[in-house]
């Protein structure tokens, strides 16, 4: 089963109507966005908001804030980096999400191998903190598109395994950190092992560097990402383009006819 939906609820106030217009299209999965930082901090609204999200089948993630490095050579910024974590992760329960999506950090000075080191150290740490707590969440690395940022996919499907962390599957930023030369087959085929998947997916543009930006969902794209899927796994697929909600109805209508 492939679950569509956009990343993006809106504020407090409109998330429930949101969560009900996407159920009426089909879409069943959504990315609560806090980008910036965490905006829904009353406990017993976002109770009301998960309880209603069951209830339209629709599962929840979240994604953390982009300020986030846990490999800075300053001990305080990886620190702030935890907590922003914890933070989503702690609302994130309250709300029934199963997921915290976050970007790990940048390479820095560090070499890859103490790169790597470093955010494993850290993500091991925000596991322990999510077992004391018994916060029924899990927190997942992403792939990401600009070279000089950690997540790759041999760095994120190791993290997972040496830490329990899941992983958030971007097709768009692998395109884009691969210069276009990585099909949605190949980057599959990295995490086919797992018996689940969560994904982002958007169009993109890229340049030597990797990611310049996200752009609408060209429908070719589409096509070729659904095909290149299993039909017998669970996957989830948020869409991250201008317009996501659009977007992933398209993606629901290819799927459907594809099945």
């Amino acid at each position: 089963m492939i679950r569509f939906g956009p990343a993006g609820m809106g504020g407090v106030k409109e998330a429930i109507w949101n969560l009900e217009s996407f159920h009426k299209y089909g879409l069943r999965a959504c990315e609560i966005a806090f980008t910036y930082g965490v905006y829904i901090r009353d406990e017993q609204a976002a109770m009301a908001i998960g309880k209603r999200a069951r209830e339209l089948d629709i599962k929840l993630s979240i994604h953390a804030p982009y300020y986030i490095n846990l490999n800075s050579e300053d001990k305080k910024k990886i620190e702030e980096s935890k907590h922003r974590i914890l933070e989503c992760c702690k609302i994130g329960d309250k709300l029934g999400a199963y997921l915290v999506v976050f970007h790990p950090g940048y390479y820095g000075k560090s070499g890859k191998q103490e790169t790597y080191k470093n955010i494993k150290k850290a993500i091991l740490n925000i596991k322990k903190e999510i077992k004391k707590n018994k916060w029924n969440i899990n927190v997942a690395a992403e792939t990401t598109g600009k070279l000089n940022v950690f997540g790759d996919v041999s760095e994120i499907v190791k993290l997972a395994g040496d830490t329990g962390c899941f992983f958030c599957l971007d097709f768009a930023h692998l395109l884009a950190r691969s210069q276009g030369k990585m099909n949605y087959g190949k980057m599959y085929n990295y995490f086919k092992k797992f018996p689940s998947l969560h994904c982002h997916f958007s169009g993109i543009d890229y340049g030597e560097k990797g990611e310049k930006n996200h752009k609408l969902t060209p429908e070719q794209e589409m096509k070729k990402l659904l095909s290149a899927l299993p039909k017998n796994k669970e996957i989830v697929i948020i869409n991250e383009s201008p317009d996501p909600a659009g977007d992933s109805v398209k993606m629901l209508k290819f799927w459907n006819k594809m099945r």
